[in-house]
C-alpha cells in the first residue's frame, strides 16, 4: 500500500483544462454613457440645443448632474453626435415604434385548394368561391390537382381544370405560376391583381 501511494505522489496528473469564458453579451441600441470611445463629441442638450463640440467626460458629467445619459445619436459623424436623454424612455420609444411597424405590416400567406380531376360542379363552385375569398383578403392561392389510381393515365382531365379556373379567376387575380406537373399531382400558384 505503501508502494503504491508513493508512485502516485511521484506521477504528474495532467492539469484539468477549463473550458473557454462565454463572451460577455452585446449590449443593443446606440452607445452611450462610458461606452463613448471618442474623445469629442458634438453635444445636443436635452431641450435639444447645439452646444457644439465638447470633450466626452465634461458631457457625461452634465448629463449625469441633470440625471441623464449621454447617448450617441449619429457615431459615424466627424466628431459623433451625442445627445442627452433618459436612455430607458429612448429604448421604450423605439421598441414602441418598432411594434406599431410590425403590427401594420401585411403578411402575405400562400392558400392551399386542392381538386380532383372528376369533381363535380357544386364541389368546384364552392372551392371557387374559397379561392375568391382568398384573393380577396390578399392572399396567394396555390391550386393543386390530384390524381389517383387510374387518373394518372388522363392528366389532360386535371390540364383543362386548371385552365378552366385560370379563365375563371382570370378578372381578380393573374397566375403567378403556371400549371406544372409534380409526381402524383399538377401545381398553379394564383396572386391577386
Amino acid at each position: 500500500m505503501a508502494d503504491f501511494t508513493k508512485r502516485l505522489n511521484n506521477t504528474r496528473i495532467p492539469a484539468i483544462r477549463r473550458p473557454m469564458r462565454p463572451v460577455a453579451p452585446q449590449k443593443d441600441g446606440p452607445l452611450s454613457n462610458e461606452d463613448i470611445a471618442s474623445p469629442d463629441v458634438q453635444l445636443i442638450d436635452a431641450e435639444g440645443e447645439n452646444r457644439g463640440i465638447v470633450k466626452t467626460r465634461e458631457a457625461l458629467a452634465e448629463a449625469q448632474e441633470q440625471g441623464l445619459d449621454l447617448v450617441l445619436i449619429s457615431p459615424n459623424a466627424n466628431p459623433p453626435v451625442a445627445k442627452m436623454l433618459d436612455l430607458g424612455r429612448f429604448k421604450y420609444a423605439a421598441q414602441k415604434k418598432a411594434a406599431e411597424a410590425r403590427k401594420k405590416q401585411k403578411v402575405i400567406e400562400v392558400k392551399e385548394v386542392q381538386l380532383r380531376p372528376n369533381i363535380d360542379t357544386h364541389d368546384y363552385e364552392t372551392k371557387m368561391k374559397a379561392v375568391q375569398r382568398f384573393l380577396d383578403d390578399g392572399d396567394r392561392v396555390k391550386v393543386t390537382m390530384r390524381f389517383r389510381g387510374r387518373e394518372m393515365a388522363h392528366q389532360e382531365l386535371g390540364m383543362q381544370l386548371l385552365v378552366k379556373v385560370k379563365e375563371q379567376m382570370d378578372a381578380v387575380a393573374k397566375v403567378e405560376s403556371q400549371p406544372r406537373s409534380e409526381g402524383r399531382q399538377m401545381v398553379m400558384v394564383l396572386a391577386p391583381k
